[in-house]
Order: C-alpha cells, then structure tokens, then sequence
C-alpha cells in the first residue's frame, strides 16, 4: 500500500490532477464522492498568497469532506516560496505540493512551473528548503523534463526524494510538448524501477480509459494515477477505473437524470462557494463533457454556455431532462 507521509493510500491510488479552474471545492467534492482517493487544489502562485491577492488566496478553500486534499504551489523565488508555505500550513491541508510541471508560457517565463527544469540545481534546493519549513509531508508534480534532449527524469527525482519528497506525480510529457503528442510513460516506469526510488510515483497524462489506467498499473508498474482532463465534467470516472480493476467490466454510463443531478449540484456548490457571477462562469467548461455524445444538444448547450445568470442555466439543465431523458450514452 503506498503512503504519502503517514497518509495510508489504497492499491493503486486514483489521484485528481490540479488544474486551473477546474480542481475547485465543487468539482474536488464531486470526485471525492466519485472515487477520487486524493485530491489536489488548483495551483496557486505563491507570490499572489504573500500579496494577499484573493484570486490566489481563494484557492486556499478546503473542506474537512475532501481529504486527503493537497494544495499545489508554484513559483520560483525561495523567499517567496516560503512564506507561501507558512500561509498555506494555515489552510491546514493534508499535503503540500509543488508544481514544477506547468507549461504554461505566463509561469515558465519566471522560471516557475516547467521552467524550472531548465535548472535542476535551483529545482532541487527550492524543494529542500520547502521540506525543511514544514511538517506537512511535501510532494512534487513534474514533467519528463524541459525537451527530449533533456530527459534527466530518473536524477531528478531521485535528488527531489533525497531532500524529503513524499511522493512524486510526473506527466509523461516535456515542456516543449505542452499537451500534444501522447504521453510517454516508460521514463516515469524507470524512476519507479530506480532500486534506490522508495517513494510513491505516481503516472499521469493520457489515463483517459479504465484500460490506460491498468496498462499504467500491471505494464508500467506505477504505485497510482493521477487523472485530468478525463475527469472534467466526468466525476464518474475514478469510480469507472475502481469498477473496471475489480471486475473487468465497464460501469454503465451514468443516465441522463444523474448527469442533470451532478451539473446542478456542480453549479449549485460554485455560486455557494464564489457567488452568482463566478460560479456560473467557472462551470461553463464542464457541460460539454456532461452532456457529450447527445444529438442536436448544440441550442441547449450554447444557453449553458452564455448565460450569465444561474436561472437559464438551472432552466436549461430542466429542459434537457426534458427533452433527451431517455438518451442512452454509450
């Protein structure tokens, strides 16, 4: 059984990746109650925590339901860093990681997220210090490494274990790939294999069928998953994985009725948690995937989409159960 710190994890842990303004309270706690064994807060930048910046310490939000819930950092100035650490311990998570996997050109353009593989050595005393400030066990979320020519993943990772990392998560991608071509898990099964590796390592990118994740476990041997764009608007699928594990089969897709259910709950916990405004644009992104493979949905959709107010969007959710109730997915 893989353990982060003294946190027990079940065989083969399903993770929820931090993705920006997605892995928010609402959506945390419709994969928790999905299956998702931890979940991780959208990342969070450490220099807007140490200005008080409310789109940064917002993000800070957890609730006792979803643990063990991680929040996710990133930056590049060790000041910064851990100051950011003393306000996060606040929050008290479960765990706190670092984000060295962004691609993102706004992030990596200070040497935060992805940049930071381009210098190993500030990578690794950046982490060191954060050990050192807290007692919260600290992990990392990379990628394989800047561009193919620089794929040091198996060093690397044993170095960020020798300051005191917990665990690690990395993306089977580069930096220069952004999110393009398919991700190559073999250099994330050579860190696992690494005989002095005695951490969790944890897979991610691509695992966007029950089969991918037992290909991950069985062929590539990692110790967990942890799930991204398969998740958005898809809560179901971490208990989809768990069903496909146990029995060999595939879970019936969730029916229309519970589709509708979870996209007014979705939206219901948003305007809670952000107000009106926000919380009905920061769920927009997550209809398409709820309601994906329907016929002639584009008019239902598009009220979702543009609606500034939760009545249309709660009128067009009624609607649609209307209309397509008996849809079958496949």
């Amino acid at each position: 059984m893989p353990k982060i710190g003294d946190i027990e994890l079940p065989d083969f842990p399903l993770l929820l990746a931090p993705m920006e303004d997605v892995s928010d309270p609402p959506f945390r706690a419709l994969c928790k109650e999905n299956g998702a064994d931890v979940v991780y807060t959208e990342f969070i930048s450490s220099e807007g925590l140490i200005r008080d910046a409310a789109k940064s310490v917002i993000k800070l939000d957890i609730y006792e339901k979803e643990r063990p819930v991680g929040i996710q950092i990133f930056g590049a100035e060790l000041d910064s860093m851990l100051q950011a650490i003393d306000i996060v311990e606040q929050s008290n998570p479960d765990i706190i990681d670092i984000n060295f996997g962004c691609p993102v050109k706004k992030v990596v353009c200070k040497n935060a997220g992805a940049g930071i593989l381009r210098d190993i050595p500030l990578m690794v005393k950046l982490t060191e210090a954060m050990v050192k400030r807290t007692k919260l066990p600290v992990t990392v979320k990379t990628r394989l490494g800047w561009d193919s020519d620089s794929i040091k993943i198996v060093d690397v990772a044993e170095q960020l274990q020798d300051v005191g990392i917990k665990a690690i998560s990395i993306h089977g991608r580069t930096r220069v790939q952004m999110y393009k071509g398919n991700a190559d898990w073999k250099p994330i099964a050579a860190v696992k294999n690494n005989p002095r590796m005695h951490i969790p390592v944890f897979g991610n990118g691509d695992v966007d069928t029950p089969e991918a994740a037992v290909r991950m476990r069985d062929d590539f041997g990692l110790d967990g998953a942890m799930i991204g764009r398969a998740s958005i608007g898809n809560p179901w699928f971490f208990n989809q994985v768990k069903h496909f594990f146990e029995t060999g089969e595939h879970l019936p897709s969730p029916t229309m009725e519970a589709r509708v259910e979870a996209a007014r709950r979705h939206l219901q916990m948003a305007i809670d948690w952000k107000g009106e405004k926000l919380g009905v644009f920061e769920t927009r992104r997550h209809y398409t995937n709820y309601f994906k493979g329907i016929p002639h949905f584009k008019e239902y959709r598009m009220k979702m989409v543009t609606s500034d107010d939760s009545a249309d969007v709660f009128a067009a959710f009624d609607e649609v159960l209307e209309k397509f109730g008996d849809f079958q997915f496949a």
